[in-house]
């Protein structure tokens, strides 16, 4: 099995949500297009793929189509780490 490419910006965007005080466990190398983070965040758990400028891949759509647990949230840069937490803590 190859390993899993991680995207470059997945740990400054891992520090960020730490920084933030979020609980983050890199979950990158389950494939199966399994999410590469999990993340808890006030009470909620969320499932984020981290992406740069890369489209997400066949498995990753398909895993996001047969999921039935709420939304995959994706995240490219620091500022929607910042964007999603806020929005969240508004919700």
């Amino acid at each position: 099995m190859r390993a899993h490419r991680r995207d470059l910006n997945q740990s400054a965007i891992v520090r960020a949500l730490r920084d933030a005080g979020a609980s983050v466990v890199i979950t990158a190398d389950v494939g199966g297009g399994f999410p590469d983070l999990v993340v808890g965040w006030r009470g909620k758990t969320y499932l984020v793929e981290v992406k740069n400028l890369t489209q997400l891949s066949a498995k990753q759509l398909e895993f996001i189509e047969r999921w039935r647990g709420g939304p995959i949230i994706v995240l490219r840069t620091v500022d929607d780490v910042v964007r999603f937490l806020q929005e969240e803590s508004d919700a």
